[in-house]
């Protein structure tokens, strides 16, 4: 690590939500950071009032309602979004859209005004519709850097890894799949070619530990009936993403993370693979890699609706 300080200011907006109050819990235990601005539309200040008596360093303070909305986000070095509704069931990510695409939108058009330069990751659902919600509003506001907007897959990554695990014993710490595309069903697509520690998969095993990654979040929706979708598993996610980003602008070498970012690696214009993180964000896109055929046949199937996804939130944003 070079000389600078590794104390950010972290601000997840959402606070108070399913999602929020793990991941500010999960967050408040870093020694990274030495601020943590809490925001929602409702009942921030007690969930800041709570995690402030932490004996940790990371100063709380809760903001509640849009008049606070860019004192909480002013000088802020990392905004994490979890806002929204979460699934219920029968509900698609799909029907999350139109409420949550509205959410993503106003909480980045403050940032864009706010903290344009703060790294903004992206939690809240669909994320294949808002990754491209944000990156509009940004290019609108004149403000876009396509390095500093991240969509939060890792859920699926960490997903893979424990299923992976579990099925062939190896030790889950170690356990590291790469996972590509998207963040919604068949665009989820694990590389288990790819797994460290090496491991075989007959055909059968491959297929269904491919359906079961891409629909874990049914599983939780399904499990909890009607109590919700995945938050503790979402929020663990979300904060070993920002953490991984934290280290990487705190000057960590050969931090690697997948996440859906602005992308020349396929057609589309966003994308997840594997990414170097550095102090500016993307440092370097490592591309899909070597894939076997199963999921070069995974590839192609998914781009349709990934696609679909990404214009329907370019569409929204232009609206």
């Amino acid at each position: 690590s070079s000389g600078i300080n590794a104390e950010w200011p972290l601000r997840p907006g959402g606070a108070s939500g399913g999602i929020g109050q793990p991941l500010s819990l999960l967050l408040k235990q870093s020694t990274l950071i030495d601020e943590l601005s809490l925001y929602d539309i409702a009942n921030t200040v007690g969930v800041a009032a709570d995690l402030s008596h932490i004996e940790s360093k990371a100063q709380v303070k809760g903001y509640v309602g849009e008049s606070e909305l860019e004192e909480c986000l002013k000088g802020s070095n990392i905004v994490v979004i979890p806002a929204g509704m979460p699934r219920k069931p029968g509900m698609t990510r799909d029907d999350l859209f139109n409420i949550n695409a509205g959410i993503a939108k106003s909480l980045a058009e403050a940032c864009a005004r706010t903290c344009p330069e703060a790294m903004i990751c992206i939690i809240s659902n669909p994320v294949n519709s808002t990754v491209p919600i944000a990156a509009e509003v940004y290019k609108k506001a004149g403000v876009y850097d396509p390095k500093r907007i991240f969509g939060v897959t890792t859920l699926d990554v960490v997903r893979a890894n424990t299923f992976i695990a579990e099925l062939k014993g190896t030790p889950v710490e170690q356990t590291q799949c790469p996972v590509i595309g998207g963040h919604a069903g068949i665009t989820i697509l694990p590389l288990l070619s790819r797994v460290e520690p090496s491991v075989q998969f007959t055909d059968e095993e491959r297929q269904a530990l491919t359906v079961r990654i891409q629909n874990a979040g049914t599983e939780v929706v399904e499990a909890k009936a009607g109590g919700g979708s995945a938050t503790l598993s979402m929020a663990y996610a979300g904060a070993r993403f920002a953490f991984a980003l934290l280290q990487a602008m705190n000057g960590a070498k050969n931090v690697v993370e997948c996440s859906m970012v602005d992308s020349d690696v396929t057609e589309l214009p966003f994308f997840s693979t594997p990414l170097v993180l550095g102090r500016n964000g993307v440092e370097k896109n490592l591309g899909i890699g070597t894939i076997n055929d199963f999921e070069k046949e995974g590839l192609e199937k998914l781009k349709g609706e990934l696609n679909a996804s990404i214009e329907k939130g370019i569409k929204f944003a232009n609206q």
